[in-house]
């Protein structure tokens, strides 16, 4: 006998013990083999039982779809009234000063000192509704030029400050929470 010959005995001896071994039940893999009982009948409750189990679990994942889907749902509805109505607490807050606004252009006619100082309310109040909000100006004028909060529209020769410091400030930029939301328009010198 060749040695292949007694190769392909062993292998197929391996195979017949595999196989009389899963048909027993047994493992020779060390993996756990279902036991099956022989009887139809215990067949036929063992089927059932799996049966249900199944089932249940198709329910419960079917439930759990549809609590995902219905959370969803309501995350969706929630972002879309969140954009909605977000602004709605800045404009309560702004609607004193419109009110105020609309009693300064009522004195208007009167004239001077009583329209002058309405105005200056009015403005007094709006900064103070957005400085709750979370705006803030950002400082410009004797500030050392920086792009990313300044915006250099013009240079300015000869003003006695040193190079790259705003001389001027054109337009207010401001911050809102820590974030740039609109960069300073600035003059600055230049030697």
């Amino acid at each position: 006998m060749t040695e292949e010959q007694m190769m392909n005995g062993q292998e197929t001896a391996t195979e017949a013990e595999a196989y009389q071994s899963n048909k027993t039940g047994e493992s020779t893999t060390g993996a756990a083999a279902v036991n099956l009982p022989n009887d139809p009948e215990e067949l036929k409750k063992l089927l059932l039982e799996k049966t249900e189990e199944a089932e249940q679990s198709y329910n419960r994942a079917l439930r759990l779809q549809a609590d995902y889907e219905n959370l969803r749902r309501r995350t969706r509805q929630e972002r879309e009234e969140l954009i909605k109505f977000g602004s709605e607490q800045l404009i309560t807050g702004l609607l004193p000063v419109l009110d105020n606004f609309e009693r300064a252009m009522a004195s208007a006619g009167d004239g001077g000192e009583g329209f002058v100082s309405g105005v200056e309310m009015i403005f007094r109040q709006l900064n103070e509704v957005l400085a709750g909000e979370g705006l803030a100006a950002i400082p410009a004028q004797g500030e050392q030029f920086d792009p990313n909060i300044h915006e250099a529209m013009l240079q300015a020769e000869d003003t006695g400050e040193p190079e790259n410091t705003v001389v001027e400030e054109l337009r207010k930029g401001y911050y809102l929470k820590g974030k740039v939301i609109r960069p300073s328009m600035v003059k600055v010198a230049k030697s």
